[in-house]
């Protein structure tokens, strides 16, 4: 198991919580009130710094029920947090929903896991040599679904 070492930057921040046991992610928690309004997009604090190890990264992620529920969710899901990054944890959040959203300070609002990553090497070649079924269709080239099927 890694171990992600963590400094309290303020008073109310909150240590990363599993929601359960067997929960990938832990919730991150705003160390700050505000009011999201509609279309509108906050950088907004944790109060974290995270030592995390080399060869790991950080993905702060959306909370489903924040999404589903009020339209409230991480713009660059997945926000990555690399291992050289030693400054506070921010969470960037978007408002899609119709309402103002009041974040209060302790209030979860994403969720982070942590991921082992190689670092690769990167070399440059004439042509790529792997042939496959697919090739270079992209972007829905199988076809889109335009019914939903009972």
């Amino acid at each position: 198991m890694v171990s992600i070492g963590i400094r309290l930057l303020r008073d109310e921040a909150k240590m990363p919580k599993q929601a359960t046991p067997e929960s990938a992610g832990a919730d991150l928690c705003a160390s700050e009130s505000l009011t999201l309004y509609p279309s509108e997009i906050r950088l907004v604090h944790t109060g974290l710094q995270m030592d995390i190890p080399k060869g790991y990264h950080i993905e702060v992620r959306s909370r489903s029920g924040l999404a589903l529920k009020a339209g409230i969710f991480v713009l660059n899901s997945p926000g990555t947090v690399d291992s050289d990054y030693t400054g506070e944890i921010g969470v960037i959040l978007c408002n899609a929903g119709k309402e103002p959203f009041h974040i209060y300070d302790g209030d979860r609002i994403a969720q982070m896991v942590v991921i082992h990553h190689e670092v690769p090497s990167f070399t440059l070649v004439n042509e790529i040599q792997k042939d496959t079924e697919r090739g270079s269709g992209g972007f829905g080239h199988t076809g889109i679904q335009t019914k939903i099927d009972p």
